[in-house]
């Protein structure tokens, strides 16, 4: 992705994908993109940050089910306005995110987020994009470093993929070219397989890569190297500076953390201006 003039078309996933969703039942919204983070619709929080940057050109929804819409008034007055396109969702991520692609013009590149992203700050979102429109790769994908959650957030829990150069933690923020867009098809994939892990494996991985990242022997550039050998898709890292990029909100926990660090933030600001 070259050239810094480039605007991107912002694709948000928020379709809920279980009826017994931990955070809907916590807070007692319809659909998990409702739920207030901190006073706020967190579907409402990432879409305010796409809104707050020069580089998100247009919002395209998908999910969560019009029927539930109305649940949020501040959601349906963005699509009634057309300030952003809603979509309807599909069984599963990667075909939602395909349905959303379909409708996003071919040569726009896109800029693929989620609506639990409750931290998403139009600072994150414009480091990430600036950095993916630096690369030569046909798609990108944000990550923290697992030393920089930890630090950040001691006693959190994340998923952490283990590199030779240490864990990395997944950020649910991606970049597709044109060219890139073929890397969704290979997600869809991988999702049809997941009840076949042997299945999933052998179409994925070698032994040797299996072994190497066993014994945590496997780098960032392999791994990447494999995923364009299988899916045809060269995909660029950038790392995020800001570990609040690696939290997403899956379960009541991360709620309370996203609410605490936003706490937090505000009391900061509120001091700030004070001294100012």
């Amino acid at each position: 992705m070259n050239g810094t003039q480039q605007k991107f078309t912002a694709l948000v996933l928020a379709a809920d994908r279980t009826d017994n969703d931990p955070i809907t039942q916590y807070t007692g919204t319809s659909c998990k993109a409702f739920a207030p983070v901190y006073g706020k619709p967190m579907i409402i929080r990432v879409l305010d940050a796409l809104a707050a940057n020069s580089l998100v050109d247009s919002v395209v929804l998908c999910g969560p089910p019009e029927s539930r819409l109305a649940d949020c008034p501040p959601l349906k007055k963005r699509i009634d306005s057309r300030e952003i396109i809603w979509l309807s969702n599909k069984e599963s991520p990667s075909r939602s995110a395909e349905h959303g692609l379909n409708h996003i013009p071919a040569d726009s590149p896109v800029f693929l987020t989620t609506a639990d992203h409750a931290l998403l700050t139009p600072d994150i979102v414009e480091y990430f994009l600036t950095e993916s429109l630096k690369s030569n790769g046909d798609a990108t994908v944000g990550l923290v470093k697992q030393t920089q959650m930890t630090d950040a957030f001691p006693g959190t829990r994340r998923t952490v993929f283990h590199l030779r150069s240490g864990g990395i933690c997944g950020c649910n923020l991606f970049t597709f070219n044109p060219q890139g867009r073929a890397l969704v098809k290979f997600w869809r994939t991988v999702e049809d397989l997941r009840k076949q892990p042997w299945r999933l494996i052998a179409h994925l991985v070698t032994p040797n890569i299996v072994l190497s990242y066993l014994f945590r022997r496997l780098s960032l550039g392999q791994a990447l190297d494999m995923l364009a050998t299988k899916s045809g898709v060269r995909v660029m890292p950038v790392l995020m500076p800001d570990a609040r990029a690696g939290i997403d909100v899956d379960k009541v926990e991360d709620l309370l953390l996203a609410e605490s660090i936003l706490s937090e933030s505000s009391t900061l600001s509120g001091q700030y201006k004070k001294i100012s």
